[in-house]
C-alpha cells in the first residue's frame, strides 16, 4: 500500500537512477568549480550536503521576506513623496545573501561526493528548492527598479518570470527525454548579475537605475529586454540536444504525444494564470502582484518537482497538475463574484503554500525511509532506531 506520494514505481525508479549531466559554462568550469572545489575542504565532513542546500535556499528565501516587509506592492523605488525607500544597508545584505546561496548550490554536491553520500535525494531535494527560487529571485530583483515609467509595470515583470520559469522547466523536461541534464549558462551569469546589481543599488542607490541606459532606454527597460533574452538563450540547445538524441537514440526514445506530455501540464497553468489576471474583474496585477508572484511561483514549484521525480524515476510525468484545477475553479468563482477576489487570491496563496509544503516534505520523508538516510544528518536511518 503506499503512504504518499511516491509509488512503489517511483522508488524502484530512483534505486536505478545514475546522475548525468554536462555543464559547458565557461564561467563555471573555470571559474566557479575551481572555486568551490578549494572552498569544500574546508568543511567539516560531518555536515550534511542537505543541511548546505537547504541553508542556502533560506539566504534567497530571506531577501524575499525581508523585500516584502519594506516593499510589499514595489513602490518603494519609484520616487514617489508617499513612499519610504528602502534601507541601503539591504542591498548590500541581499548581495552577500545572494552570494552565498550560489556558493552553497554549488558545493553542496560536492560535498555529498567528498564524504560519499550523493545520490538521489540530495539531487530533488537540490533541484526542489531551486524550483521555488525561480520566482524569489526575479521579485527581489523588481524591488531595485519598482513601478514606474523608467521600469516594467507588474504585468510585464510576470512575462520575465514565466520566461525564466520556462527555462528552468524546460531543462529538466529536456532531461526527462534525454536522459541527461544540459545546465544551462544563463544560471552562472545570472546569479552573478544580482550580485553585481545589488552592490552597485548599495554603492549609488535605487536612482542609478532610473537613468537613461543605451539607445535612450531606462535601465529598467534595458534589463527587462537582457532577462527576456537571457531567460530563454537556453531554448536552441535543448531543441538541438532533444533531436539528437533521437537521431543517435542515446535518450528514451519516447513518442513525441508522450515526450510532450510534462509541456502539457505546463502551458495549461499558465494559461489560466494569465487568463486570470488579463480578465480580472478587479485588476488584481496591479492590485496585489506580489501575491500572484507568490501563487505561480509555488505552484510553478510543486509542477516541477512532480517533473523531476518522474525524470529521475524514469516514470511517467502526469499531464494535469491538480493546483491548476483548483486555481481555474477559483478563478471562476472570482469572475462570478469579484467582491472576494483578493480574499480568493490569498486563501490560494496560503492553501497552495501548506499543500506544496506538505507534498515536498513526504517525498523527502518517503526518500528518507527508502534510503536509509537522514535528510540533515551523514548518518544512517536505522542507526537512530
Amino acid at each position: 500500500m503506499n503512504e504518499g506520494y511516491l509509488t512503489k514505481e517511483h522508488l524502484v525508479g530512483f534505486d536505478n537512477y545514475k546522475y548525468n549531466a554536462k555543464d559547458t559554462s565557461p564561467l563555471s568550469i573555470y571559474v566557479m568549480h575551481p572555486f568551490w572545489n578549494a572552498l569544500v575542504e574546508y568543511f567539516p565532513k560531518w555536515l550534511a550536503p542537505n543541511v548546505m542546500t537547504f541553508v542556502g535556499f533560506l539566504f534567497t528565501a530571506l531577501n524575499f521576506l525581508m523585500l516584502s516587509w519594506f516593499d510589499w506592492g514595489f513602490w518603494a523605488s519609484t520616487n514617489m513623496d508617499d513612499t519610504t525607500p528602502i534601507p541601503n544597508w539591504f542591498w548590500l545584505l541581499a548581495a552577500l545573501n545572494i552570494f552565498l546561496a550560489y556558493t552553497l548550490d554549488g558545493i553542496d554536491g560536492k560535498q555529498a561526493r567528498r564524504i560519499g553520500l550523493s545520490g538521489p535525494l540530495g539531487e530533488l531535494f537540490d533541484h526542489g528548492l531551486d524550483s521555488y527560487s525561480a520566482v524569489l529571485i526575479p521579485a527581489c530583483l523588481y524591488s531595485i527598479f519598482g513601478r514606474g515609467e523608467s521600469s516594467a509595470p507588474p504585468i510585464r515583470m510576470y512575462y520575465i518570470m514565466w520566461t525564466i520559469f520556462f527555462n528552468f522547466y524546460l531543462s529538466h523536461w529536456e532531461k526527462y527525454n534525454t536522459g541527461v541534464l544540459y545546465l544551462p549558462w544563463g544560471y552562472d551569469l545570472g546569479m552573478w548579475g544580482c550580485v553585481i546589481m545589488y552592490l552597485v543599488t548599495w554603492t549609488f542607490g535605487y536612482e542609478f537605475w532610473k537613468q537613461t541606459s543605451l539607445f535612450g532606454l531606462s535601465s529598467g527597460i534595458a534589463m527587462e529586454i537582457f532577462l527576456h533574452i537571457s531567460a530563454m538563450s537556453n531554448l536552441p540547445m535543448v531543441i538541438y540536444n532533444s533531436y539528437r538524441s533521437y537521431k543517435d537514440k542515446t535518450g528514451k526514445m519516447r513518442p513525441p504525444m508522450e515526450a510532450a506530455r510534462p509541456l502539457f501540464t505546463y502551458f495549461t497553468f499558465m494559461f489560466i494564470s494569465l487568463f486570470w489576471v488579463y480578465k480580472s474583474p478587479n485588476d488584481i496585477m496591479n492590485k496585489d502582484p506580489r501575491a500572484i508572484y507568490i501563487l505561480s511561483g509555488t505552484i510553478f514549484s510543486n509542477i516541477s518537482c512532480r517533473l523531476i521525480v518522474s525524470q529521475m524515476s524514469n516514470t511517467r510525468c502526469e499531464a494535469f497538475n491538480w493546483m491548476s484545477g483548483v486555481l481555474l475553479i477559483s478563478m471562476l468563482f472570482s469572475f462570478k463574484f469579484p467582491i472576494f477576489e483578493r480574499l480568493i487570491l490569498y486563501l490560494l496563496v496560503i492553501g497552495s503554500t501548506l499543500a506544496h509544503w506538505h507534498y515536498g516534505t513526504i517525498v523527502v520523508q518517503q526518500m528518507c525511509k527508502h534510503f536509509n538516510r537522514i535528510c540533515f544528518k551523514v548518518g544512517k536511518l536505522s542507526d537512530t532506531k
